[in-house]
Formats: C-alpha cells, structure tokens, sequence
C-alpha cells in the first residue's frame, strides 16, 4: 500500500522531472558528460549544457540519453522546435523500455506550448500500451496528466473527459484497499472542482472540494493533506476570490512550481506586482520538464519580459 500512495503522490503533484533521470545505468557517472549536463541545468548554466551536449552527440550520434537531455534543455531555454528534433532522435533511438520516457517527453515538450492536442499524440500511445498490459494504475496516470495539460490549456471539455478517463480506469483495479480507492476518488473530485472553478461554476466546485474534502479524510494519509490548499486556492483564484487564493496558495507546497505561478497571478490580481515578480524570478530557478513546469516556466519568462 505504501508503493501505490507513493505513486498516486507522484501523479497528483506530478512534479518527478521527465528526462532528466539516467534511462537504465546502474550507477551515474560523474564524468559521464550526459550526467554533467544534468548538473549544469540544475544550476541554470543551460548554454554550457547545451555546448557539452553538442559537443557529446557529435561524437556519439546515437546516445539516447544525451538527445533527450538535449531536448529538455532547449525546452528550459524556450527553445522548443529545436529541443523537439532532439527528442524525436531519442525516440527513433529509443529501446522498447526507453519509448515511453521519450514519447512522455515529447508530450512535455508541446505542453510548454500550450498545445495538448500535439501532446495527445504521444500520451495516448502510451495508455493504450497500458492498458492492453492491464496496468490500470500506469494508464490512469498519463490520463490525468494529459487531462491536467488540457485544463490548464483552456480546453475544459476535453480536460473533463480524460480526467474521467483516468478514473473510471483506476477503479479498474481489482485489489485496491478502501484507503487507496478513496484516494483516487479525491483526486477525481479535485479534478471536478478545479474545472467547476473554470467553468465559473460556483456552487457545483464547493460541492466537489468537500467531497473532495471527505474523500480526502477517508484515506487517513497525512502526506496527502498538503494538497487540499492547493484545491482550495484555484478555486478561490477562478472564482475570483484573489485574497483567499493567495492565503490558501501560501498553505500548498512552495516548491511546485504550478503553485507559485499561481500565487504569483493571484499577488497580482491584489496588486503585490513585486511578490508576484520575485515568485517568477524563483520558477525559473526551479528546471522541471513536467506539467508543473510546462505550465509555470514560459508564464515566469513572459512575466519577466524573456
């Protein structure tokens, strides 16, 4: 049990950086220039990053691992045509147990974007593959993370339908404990009640955060608690209730870079431009290729004016 938690953990705050990890090495290698890479992004030196890089695929054209890292990078950059050439490789490159990494990090690449119908194209390959093996718990991840990538894209109805998707495939799952269904029911209701928000739908998304509330309570995992402000605040902001968003952002976790990029925008919306501008300045500090950061980084950069 304590494996699923982990994991429905993972996929709700959804902020494990995507190709950035070594691809099957049983140990990293400092001197490997991929790993080095790696350390540069994660301090911010994205061109010194991109040269070794360079400089590593030139002499090894078909390393999987230094094109994916490649394409990460660019995307950190806002270099996404450029950075997707390089994922495509690693995708052609790719071993069967690689594809999904690739295909999921591709998927990323267009999230930057904005643009979660191109995401779709490789999302979906992967759930399908999921589900013919049965694994309900992998296939409903990637369809609540694409369901995320539409909600925040715009496209409600779509966000709505693969948000079910991912739920309706959950419960698929024939040992799930009480405690474990109740968790994929809260993120279920946490998904409705941030698209009732959306949608201006207020009485419908306080229905859903106290059940998603109640859902919540039933899974007695404290872990999971860190959420619910985080629920409670893009209600508030899409509602347009900004002093409450920004009390209930301030509860959520402060190292997601979703949750400060909405922070930031409700401090704006209260007039605080200069918090609102030192939590950019932090999103960029933060190098996830996730949805967390899909979302959050080109917002931080066209705040700053970069």
């Amino acid at each position: 049990m304590k494996n699923v938690r982990l994991l429905l953990t993972v996929v709700l705050l959804a902020t494990a950086t995507t190709a950035q990890m070594p691809s099957g090495q049983a140990a990293a290698d400092p001197n490997d220039p991929v790993q080095q890479a790696r350390k540069m992004n994660q301090e911010g030196k994205y061109d010194e990053a991109v040269a070794l890089l360079n400089k590593e695929i030139a002499a090894n054209p078909k390393n999987y691992d230094a094109h994916l890292t490649l394409g990460v990078t660019l995307d950190l950059e806002g270099r996404y045509a450029e950075g997707r050439k390089h994922i495509q490789h690693a995708i052609d490159l790719a071993k069967p147990e690689q594809k999904a990494q690739a295909q999921r990090t591709m998927a990323m690449s267009w999230a930057f974007e904005r643009k979660p119908g191109e995401a779709a194209k490789y999302h979906e390959p992967i759930f399908n593959e999921r589900m013919t093996k049965n694994d309900y718990t992998g296939a409903a991840e990637i369809a609540n993370e694409l369901g995320r990538l539409y909600l925040e894209a715009g496209e409600i109805d779509n966000a709505y339908i693969w948000y079910k998707r991912g739920y309706d495939t959950a419960i698929r799952q024939k040992d799930l404990t009480p405690e474990q269904l109740a968790l994929w029911q809260f993120r279920w209701e946490h998904a409705q009640a941030r698209i009732a928000a959306r949608r201006n739908q207020k009485e419908e998304a306080q229905k859903h955060v106290a059940a998603a509330k109640a859902a919540l309570d039933k899974t007695g995992d404290k872990d999971q608690q860190i959420f619910y402000p985080y629920l409670t605040g893009y209600v508030a902001y899409y509602l347009g209730e900004y002093k409450t968003a920004v009390a209930d952002f301030q509860q959520a976790s402060q190292r997601d870079p979703f949750i400060l990029a909405m922070l930031a925008q409700a401090y704006e919306k209260t007039g605080e431009k200069q918090k609102a501008e030192e939590l950019y300045k932090k999103i960029l500090t933060i190098n996830a290729h996730n949805p967390t950061g899909a979302y959050a980084r080109p917002l931080a950069r066209q705040k700053l004016g970069m």
